[in-house]
């Protein structure tokens, strides 16, 4: 008779119910596939303009702190903003006057409040898209490249290699912000004018402000101070 006890088959070890939960970290790695593919419901149009509105509400601490975004030391920065400022102050005061003088018309609380926030949003907005292009000039780098830029809607670098030559050449064109021909001229209008041409050896990409792709040949733009943009292309650091 042994006194050793007898081995019933129940182990002082947990036994395995199958009922363990899920690892911690289950479904973690599916959130950025969600998120990945909600973004990819949107369309691109709307990302870009949110993307365009977001980068001009950030401008407008750099604008108060007197901020600029993309200028290095030893860059230029050539503004461009002289001919629409005149306008844009217009368009904000018009802007406060009927902000003031729909507060005193409209008698209903409810619309009122919904009158007045779409009013200050539009003065803000205004304001943000102003300051983008007061904080991001156009930008002469000392290899000789080019940033042409116009707030957050449009940005576009030109690589030293790629400029034929550079001319100050002041045109009043007719169209849009941005207009291309049918020959790859393309105009960065600002005020109704441009100032400076640049002519490219061969056909550069650029991206419109909500997402289409096409090429320019030739590119006009305005700068405040074009004969110091163009020297410093035709001259290199």
């Amino acid at each position: 008779m042994s006194d050793q006890p007898k081995d019933t088959g129940m182990s002082d070890r947990p036994r395995d119910t199958g009922m363990s939960g899920p690892p911690r970290n289950a479904g973690m790695s599916d959130r950025p596939k969600g998120r990945r593919a909600a973004l990819a419901a949107v369309p691109v149009p709307v990302r870009r303009l949110v993307r365009h509105e977001l980068g001009a509400f950030a401008s407008l601490g750099r604008w108060v702190g007197h901020r600029t975004h993309g200028v290095r030391p030893g860059d230029l920065a050539a503004a461009y903003t002289g001919p629409q400022t005149a306008m844009l102050y217009g368009l904000l005061f018009v802007m406060v006057v009927e902000t003031v003088g729909l507060a005193l018309l409209i008698p209903w609380p409810v619309v009122h409040l919904v009158f007045l926030v779409l009013d200050l949003y539009g003065v803000v907005l205004v304001t943000a898209l102003h300051a983008a292009c007061v904080t991001r000039p156009h930008v002469v780098r000392p290899d000789g490249s080019l940033r042409i830029r116009y707030g957050a809607l449009f940005d576009l670098v030109v690589p030293q290699d790629a400029i034929a030559s550079v001319r100050v050449d002041r045109r009043y064109p007719e169209g849009r912000l941005i207009t291309l021909s049918d020959d790859g001229v393309l105009d960065l209008i600002v005020g109704s004018q441009t100032s400076v041409t640049v002519e490219l050896n061969r056909p550069l990409p650029f991206t419109r402000p909500l997402g289409a792709s096409e090429t320019a040949r030739t590119i006009r733009f305005h700068a405040d101070d074009p004969r110091a943009l163009a020297g410093a292309l035709r001259q290199p650091a």
